[in-house]
This record gives structure tokens, C-alpha cells and sequence, in this order.
């Protein structure tokens, strides 16, 4: 298995950027695909997620109105456009996929595989 997140780097408050995750090696239709996020000091936390199968999405309430969730079929990825951003968007952000049947979409330890992650910087 194989996910490769991309899109990171420095932004301003109120700008918008993608980010997207390369999967690989999996059957995605058995999976959720999640992205999640690490500040320095602080846990993993759950930004959004889509079961593949169903299209269904869930956010952080933090991230509800300004980030939307895809899947692309045709290349296998997940991308995550991010709009007005905020400078406690700043972190490491990763990609992970877990079996779709774990209904707790939100909790790390479903994740069984994880992107290297990419750097998301915003000053305010």
C-alpha cells in the first residue's frame, strides 16, 4: 500500500490550496480515505474523510464550510481543497486509509496506512 500526499507549503491567511493523496495497492472500494492533521506539540487530528464506496464524507467541525473532500476514480487519489485558511491550519498533513467497515471514521488508530504527509504553512 502506497499513499503520496502533495500541495503543501507557505499561504496566507485567506488563500485556498489543494491537496491531494496518490493511492496505491489497495482495493478502494473497501476503504475510507482520510486526511488528518499534526501540529507541532499537538495529537493527530481528524480533518475529513470519504468512504469510497458510498461518496459518504465527515469533517471536523473545525474545517465544516471550508474544506471539501473528493475522490478521483479515474486517478485513485483524494484530494482536500482547502479555502480561507487560517493560520491554525498550520501542520503536517496526511493521508491514511482504513478498512470501510471501522464506522469510527475519526479515530486515528483505524488507519492502518499513512502518507509520509506534507507541510501546510499559513501566516497570518
Amino acid at each position: 500500500v502506497q499513499l503520496i500526499e502533495s500541495g503543501g507549503g507557505l499561504f496566507q491567511a485567506g488563500d485556498s490550496l489543494r491537496l491531494s493523496c496518490a493511492a496505491s495497492g489497495l482495493t478502494l472500494n473497501n476503504h475510507r480515505l482520510g486526511w488528518f492533521r499534526q501540529a507541532p506539540g499537538k495529537e493527530r487530528e481528524f480533518v475529513a474523510a470519504i468512504r469510497w464506496k458510498t461518496q459518504t464524507t465527515n469533517y471536523a467541525d473545525s474545517v465544516k464550510g471550508r474544506f471539501t473532500i473528493s475522490s478521483d476514480n479515474a486517478k485513485n487519489t483524494v484530494d482536500l481543497q482547502m479555502n480561507d485558511l487560517k493560520p491554525e491550519d498550520t501542520a503536517v498533513y496526511n493521508c491514511g486509509a482504513a478498512v470501510e467497515y471501522l464506522s469510527a471514521y475519526s479515530d486515528p488508530t483505524n488507519y492502518l496506512n499513512w502518507g509520509q504527509g506534507t507541510q501546510v504553512t499559513v501566516s497570518s
